[in-house]
């Protein structure tokens, strides 16, 4: 039986790597948290003069260094002075060279949000005219590439080793005391801790070239590492590393001095010690992410945080309960059926709490109903919702099994071990005892020599037993009769022996079979949700998303009473989504200007072979009316004079085409006039 769980393990193992690698690497580029909602002067506008200045409105605030802001001319020179400065809330502003020339300009910008993610982007504004220009606005996303996926993995990594870390150390002492003393739990646990740590370096390291150039030769800059030090996101990451020596500490203890004490009461108050001290170092490492990610931005902070630190907590103590339970069901001996009754009852309060706080966590960052299905947050929160769902499916099966699960089968475990290892010892008693005490020499020498011979052909017995799977009580060798090289290979092999029997008769269970296989199941559901939640802290809140396009659309039409329209589209080819942004200005009867803006689903802007807008007014019968758009930048089309006869709901149809076979022709109802 166990040959046929093996194969099966493993497959199931590979599907969720599997699986994980592809969330991951569909999580690069991160979406940016913090989006800009306006501009000075505005993206696509033409201004008569040349501005002192270029201004930034976030929908949050974000660091801003020198340089984080560029202007290029139509010719791809810098005409900003480099230096930034805060001008309001939320609001940056870099200054202009004196005596720019007409044409078309290029803001680049990139910085960090509030939660510690990185932003970038850009937009066009024209002096005198709208203009051809060099500039090829770069398709690397900020926080893209071989150092943003690194990056990913590492945050990956930390999540995966906190919850091994706590889950592991929670499950012994709350649980199942006596596993502090099995190799396989402490080497889980360790390897937690090992995980966290390596993850928290590696991030510290990465970070400077995560939020800036993107490099891989940046990684070891060591000026760039001062600079993070310096951050919100590097004093976490040093706080974490100061309560991981903490958290060292606790499990030398825990593993080492607890496991040795053999007095209840002692053992009782160290407990209770380890309880507290773990607990207060659990904690802290929950709050290393809430005071730097999501938690710490946007509306009811002071909930947030607590909130999002008892969230952590008990996600740790439920899936790293659960994959210790796993390792004690595949490794152990024996586990108390007692043990897995209390880690059920724990698992169930976890849950409750973390249903608790994710609906408040929900509401927090989506905002509207309309967000979980509008925004990449809000479907990322539907597949996390489902997946949980399922994983309480499967925990109800494992209760199941925990309830049906009694002390018989680990009481004859227990009895076939020490039966096994009582055996030989009775053997070689018996042989001594039949031995002459007062034999010749010469017939003591035949003896041993008879006794060696047996020895051998037992040892070879032994070989053909275990090539063809039986397992056999290896043959002992009468004292005298063998030196001490001999019999601690015979030791060896009774202990292997014993422990095969054992593994046998744990196999043999249906009731621990029937727990191991839900419990296998429920860590594999469990790794695909780590992985959606480590893509889900890595993309833009909807709150944010929908509270950005409100800003921007109420900004425009404030300024210039443009009219704006937001047309997906899809050609089915590769690279075939985007988004066509339409601007219409002034969006009145007579001449208006049209600007086009395409962009990728990640908001960047880039090129396509062809773009062709028309208006068709279906009440008067009237179009549909061709307009075809010059190209002057990065996925930027304009076109001057375009011509609406009468007021109306127009329908307008963007025709984009991505590739020489793979077009498509999207369109929108919007007032015009």
């Amino acid at each position: 039986m166990s040959q046929t769980i093996a194969p099966r393990v493993r497959t199931l193992l590979l599907l969720l790597l599997a699986v994980t690698g592809a969330l991951l690497a569909g999580s690069a580029p991160v979406s940016a948290h913090a989006a800009l909602t306006a501009s000075d002067p505005q993206q696509g506008s033409v201004v008569k003069e040349a501005p002192a200045q270029v201004s930034l409105t976030f929908s949050e605030g974000v660091a801003m260094s020198d340089g984080s802001v560029r202007v290029l001319d139509p010719k791809g020179k810098r005409v900003d002075t480099g230096k930034s400065s805060e001008q309001g809330t939320n609001t940056y502003s870099v200054k202009l060279h004196s005596g720019l020339p007409d044409g078309t300009f290029t803001v680049t910008y990139q910085v960090v949000s509030a939660d510690s993610h990185p932003v970038s982007g850009a937009f066009t504004f024209s002096i005198g005219a709208p203009s051809t220009t060099s500039v090829s606005v770069s398709d690397q996303e900020a926080g893209g590439g071989v150092v943003g996926g690194l990056y990913g993995f590492a945050r990956y990594l930390s999540y995966a080793g906190f919850i091994l870390l706590v889950g592991g150390a929670a499950f012994v002492l709350a649980c199942w005391q006596r596993g502090t003393g099995e190799r396989s739990v402490q080497r889980l646990v360790v390897s937690g801790w090992l995980a966290l740590t390596g993850a928290t370096l590696a991030m510290l390291l990465l970070r400077g070239s995560y939020t800036g150039s993107g490099k891989v030769g940046d990684i070891f800059d060591l000026s760039l590492l001062s600079d993070v030090l310096q951050t919100k996101t590097g004093a976490a990451l040093v706080s974490r590393l100061l309560l991981l020596a903490a958290g060292a500490l606790f499990i030398a203890v825990l593993f080492g001095a607890y496991e040795k004490r053999e007095d209840d009461e002692e053992k009782g108050d160290l407990t209770f010690g380890l309880a507290i001290g773990g607990f207060v170092v659990a904690a802290g490492l929950a709050a290393t992410w809430a005071m730097a990610e999501h938690a710490s931005t946007g509306i009811q902070t002071g909930i947030s945080m607590p909130v999002d630190v008892l969230h952590l907590l008990a996600v740790a103590v439920w899936l790293g309960g659960l994959s210790t339970l796993l390792v004690a069901l595949y490794r152990a001996p024996s586990i108390e059926p007692a043990a897995v009754r209390r880690f059920s009852r724990i698992a169930f309060g976890s849950v409750a709490v973390l249903a608790a706080t994710g609906i408040y966590q929900s509401w927090r960052q989506l905002g509207s109903w309309s967000a979980f299905t509008g925004t990449s947050y809000g479907q990322l929160l539907l597949v996390k919702i489902g997946l949980v769902v399922v994983l309480v499916g499967i925990a109800w099966i494992s209760r199941r099994w925990t309830a049906r699960l009694s002390q018989a089968p680990a009481a004859k475990t227990v009895k076939a071990a020490k039966t096994s290892a009582a055996t030989p010892v009775k053997a070689t008693t018996k042989t001594s005892a039949k031995t002459p005490a007062k034999a010749s020499a010469k017939t003591s020498a035949a003896a041993s020599a008879k006794a060696s011979a047996t020895a051998a052909t037992s040892e070879k017995s032994e070989d053909e037993d275990r090539e063809t799977g039986d397992e056999k009580e290896p043959a002992v060798t009468p004292a005298g009769g063998g030196d001490g090289k001999r019999a601690t290979q015979l030791a060896r092999q009774r202990a292997a022996v014993a422990t095969a029997r054992e593994k046998r008769v744990r196999d043999a269970d249906p009731l621990r079979s029937g727990l191991r296989r839900s419990v296998l199941a429920e860590a594999g559901v469990a790794v695909v949700l780590l992985a959606v939640t480590t893509v889900l802290t890595s993309t833009e809140p909807g709150r944010t998303v929908e509270e950005a396009e409100a800003a921007t659309a109420a900004s425009s039409q404030e300024a210039t009473g443009a009219l704006a329209v937001d047309i997906p589209f899809d050609t089915g080819g590769k690279d075939g989504k985007g988004l066509a942004r339409v601007e219409i200005d002034p969006a009145r009867v007579g001449g208006n200007d049209m600007h086009v803006y395409v962009q990728r689903p990640n908001g960047k802007a880039f090129d396509i072979p062809e773009v062709k807008v028309s208006f068709t007014l279906k009440a008067k019968d009237i179009g549909p009316l061709p307009v075809v758009p010059d190209r002057i930048a990065t996925g930027h089309w304009t076109a001057s004079g375009v011509q609406i006869p009468m007021a109306g709901n127009w329908a307008i149809a963007v025709t984009v085409r991505t590739s020489d076979i793979d077009q498509v022709t999207v369109d929108k109802n919007a007032q015009i006039g």
